[in-house]
C-alpha cells in the first residue's frame, strides 16, 4: 500500500513537497482553504513584484535622456495594471494546478483541522471529509500581522494585500515598518509618483543587512524626496476627514493620504487543532521543526512561513522537497541538509540589494577572521551603458583558504547576479574559482570577478 501524505497548504512548501512525493510514490492529498500556489506567494510576493517592475518602468522613463532619447511621461492606468497582476497570479496558479493534476494528486478545498496525530477533517462547502495520514505536512503559510492599535479599512489604512494595486493610488502615504517589505513599498509608490514617509524604528532602513547597502539606499530614498522618521514607533493611526494620521511614541504624527502596514507577519498554525496532534509551537505561534522539518511529533512536518525559518518562496520550495524525501525514506541515502545560512535572499528596491552566506557585521560580532572585497559599479562597462552605475559587488572570503563566505549586491540585476555568489557558497568554491571563469563582456557579473580577485 502506497504511503498516504496529507499536506495542508497548497504554497510553494506544499506543492512543491506534493509533485516531489506523488513522484516518489506516494498517494498525495492537498488541502487548500485559499488558492493553490500559495496565498502569500500569489497575493504578496508576485503581486508586489508586479508593480514594482511597472513602476520601474515608469522610473525608467523619467531617466531616459541620460541614454540619447527624448524624456517621455508615463501615466498609470490603474485598470490594466490590476488586470495585468490578475492575468500573471492566474497564469500560475493554473500551471501548478495543472501539475498537480498530472501527478494525480488529490485537492481538496476546505479548512483542515487534527482530530488526532494522523486523522484530519476538512470542512468543505458540501460537508465533512475524512482524511488518515501515515505522514503529514503542514504548510499553511502566515498573514500580515495587524495591531491592535490599527484597523485596516483596505481604504486610507491599508495591510500589504490591500496595495495591488490599491482602489487608488496615494499622493502621500506613510509606510510603517523599515525591513524588506517596508522598503519594497516605499520604492514601489515613490516609483508611481507618491509622496512618501517611512517611520523607521531604529536608526537605520534594513536592520540586520549589510550597512553599505542600507545607507546606499537611505541616499537614493532622500534623493527622490521620501521624508525617514528615524528612531520613530507608530503607535496609533486613524482616519481623518483629509485622510490618515500616524501618531509615533516620540510624540511625532504624520499626515498623509494613506498608510500602510509593513510590520511582519503571524503563523496560520492557529485554527489547525493542533493539540489534538500534539504538535507544539513557539510562543509565537511557529511550529518548531529539526532539520529534517519534522515537528515534535515526527511523523507530521513543517514547511514554509509556518516553520518560523527563512520567510522565502525558494526556502519553502526547498523545505517541501526535504521533507518529500525524508517522508519516503530517502535520507538513508546521501542527502544534503537544509542550510538556511546559505540561503540567498533579494531586495526589489532600486536599486536592487541580493546578499547571500555570511555578512559582514556577523563575522565582526563573532570575531572572526574574513577578507573583504568591494568593487563599484562605477567602473563596470555595462553599467555605464545601462546609464545606471550605483551599487557595489561585495564578496567576503576566508583569509585563508580563499573559500567564499558570503557577499551584497546592490546595484541593477542584483537579484539575479547574486547567483553566481550563491552556488560559490553553497559548493564552497574559493575566489580563484571565480576570478578564472570565463565571463561574458561586456556584463554587469564582470564586477563579481574584479570583487573576487
Amino acid at each position: 500500500m502506497a504511503l498516504r501524505f496529507v499536506i495542508i497548504g497548497g504554497g510553494p512548501a506544499g506543492n512543491t513537497a506534493a509533485t516531489h512525493a506523488a513522484r516518489l510514490g506516494a498517494t498525495v492529498t492537498v488541502i487548500e482553504r485559499d488558492v493553490i500556489g500559495g496565498a502569500a506567494h500569489l497575493w504578496d510576493c508576485i503581486p508586489s513584484k508586479t508593480m514594482i517592475a511597472t513602476g520601474g518602468a515608469m522610473s525608467f522613463t523619467r531617466r531616459i535622456q541620460g541614454m540619447g532619447l527624448e524624456q517621455q511621461v508615463a501615466e498609470i492606468d490603474n485598470d490594466a495594471l490590476a488586470e495585468r497582476i490578475a492575468g500573471i497570479k492566474d497564469r500560475l496558479q493554473s500551471g501548478t494546478t495543472r501539475l498537480l493534476h498530472s501527478q494525480g494528486v488529490t485537492m481538496i478545498a476546505g479548512f483542515a483541522r487534527f482530530e488526532s496525530p494522523n486523522d484530519i477533517v476538512v470542512e468543505t462547502k458540501t460537508g465533512l471529509v475524512e482524511l488518515i495520514a501515515d505522514k503529514i505536512l503542514i504548510a499553511t503559510g502566515t498573514r500580515p500581522r495587524i495591531p491592535d492599535w490599527c484597523q485596516p479599512d483596505g481604504e486610507r489604512i491599508l495591510t500589504t494585500r490591500d496595495c495591488y494595486p490599491p482602489k487608488e493610488f496615494p499622493e502621500h502615504i506613510t509606510v510603517i515598518g523599515s525591513g524588506v517589505t517596508g522598503v519594497e513599498f516605499v520604492h514601489m509608490f515613490s516609483s508611481f509618483g507618491a509622496k512618501v514617509t517611512l517611520v523607521v524604528s531604529r536608526q537605520q532602513v534594513l536592520p540586520g543587512k549589510d550597512g553599505d547597502a542600507a545607507a546606499l539606499l537611505e541616499e537614493d530614498f532622500l534623493r527622490r524626496g521620501v521624508k525617514l522618521l528615524k528612531g520613530a514607533r507608530a503607535t496609533h493611526i486613524e482616519r481623518t476627514d483629509e485622510g490618515v494620521t500616524v501618531r509615533c511614541d516620540d510624540g511625532r504624527v504624520v499626515y498623509s493620504s494613506h498608510a500602510v502596514l509593513a510590520i511582519g507577519s503571524v503563523p496560520n498554525s492557529d485554527g489547525l487543532a493542533l493539540d489534538a496532534a500534539g504538535v507544539e509551537t513557539d510562543r509565537s505561534g511557529y511550529i518548531e521543526i529539526n532539520r529534517h522539518c519534522q515537528s515534535n511529533v515526527a511523523h507530521i512536518y513543517a514547511a514554509g512561513d509556518v516553520s518560523g525559518k527563512l520567510p522565502l518562496s525558494s526556502v519553502a520550495s526547498m523545505q517541501g522537497r526535504k521533507v518529500a524525501e525524508h517522508a519516503m525514506g530517502l535520507q538513508t541515502v546521501a542527502h544534503r541538509h537544509l542550510d538556511y545560512d546559505k540561503a540567498a535572499s533579494a531586495i526589489f528596491t532600486e536599486p536592487e540589494i541580493a546578499d547571500v552566506g555570511l555578512a559582514e557585521a556577523e563575522a565582526f560580532s563573532l570575531g572572526r577572521k574574513i577578507r573583504v572585497t568591494k568593487v563599484p559599479f562605477s567602473g563596470t562597462p555595462k553599467a555605464l551603458i545601462n546609464n545606471d552605475s550605483r551599487g557595489f559587488v561585495k564578496i567576503l572570503s576566508d583569509p585563508a583558504t580563499g573559500v567564499v563566505l558570503g557577499g551584497s549586491i546592490v546595484g541593477r540585476h542584483a537579484a539575479e547576479l547574486i547567483s553566481v555568489i550563491a552556488l560559490a557558497v553553497t559548493a564552497n568554491l574559493k575566489v580563484t574559482d571565480i576570478v578564472e571563469s570565463l565571463l561574458v563582456h561586456p556584463a554587469l557579473a564582470e564586477a563579481i570577478a574584479e570583487a573576487a580577485e
